[in-house]
């Protein structure tokens, strides 16, 4: 991954990731991960190692969240036709970017440290939160105490039911719902002046 921080225009894409997630975005430089959907780059009716939607969809957005794009490979078969486990995948990422796209669409690479719960994404005006593991609690925290919020809500509610927030001296708090709208990622949005 160094190599990617020294990156230089004349290299092509010999410097991408392969199969592996930078830890760390890498500022300046447009970067993306090449990833197959199981463990090899094209057909194999040995390989059954299938990443499930859940790590495919949590991939997308962890990668999104540094700055980076996701180069997915889907490993068509010898006669063109897409493995039913790949359709099946990109079916569920495609149902999922339905409803939260606009938290991946457009965006830049998150303000913040990784938060324990998910990861975040941004837009002018807006800051996305990307759910993972939904609190117990009912709260969740962003160190972004500086924001005036103008409101907040989830993505999966056609709605736009409002979310109450509160401003601390070290953290804006979100108050969720009891259950998470989606069990891979739920997205909370944002919107501040």
């Amino acid at each position: 991954m160094d190599r990617l921080r020294t990156w230089k225009p004349e290299q092509g894409d010999f410097t991408t990731p392969e199969q592996t997630i930078p830890s760390t975005g890498i500022p300046g430089v447009d970067w993306e991960v090449c990833m197959t959907m199981n463990t090899t780059w094209g057909y194999s009716d040995h390989d059954h190692a299938w990443k499930s939607p859940e790590t495919l969809i949590r991939n997308l957005v962890d990668i999104v969240s540094k700055g980076g794009n996701y180069l997915l490979n889907i490993g068509p078969k010898g006669d063109g036709s897409v493995p039913q486990e790949s359709i099946e995948s990109m079916h569920a990422i495609g149902q999922w970017m339905a409803v939260n796209g606009e938290a991946i669409y457009g965006t830049s690479a998150s303000p913040y440290e990784k938060p324990s719960w998910g990861r975040y994404t941004k837009k002018p005006g807006k800051l996305y939160m990307h759910v993972f593991e939904w609190p117990r609690n009912g709260t969740l925290e962003v160190p972004a105490a500086e924001l005036s919020v103008a409101r907040a809500y989830l993505l999966a509610d056609s709605g736009r039911t409002l979310l109450k927030t509160k401003n601390k001296s070290d953290a804006l708090v979100i108050h969720v719902p009891r259950q998470a709208p989606d069990k891979i990622v739920s997205v909370i949005a944002i919107e501040h002046k």
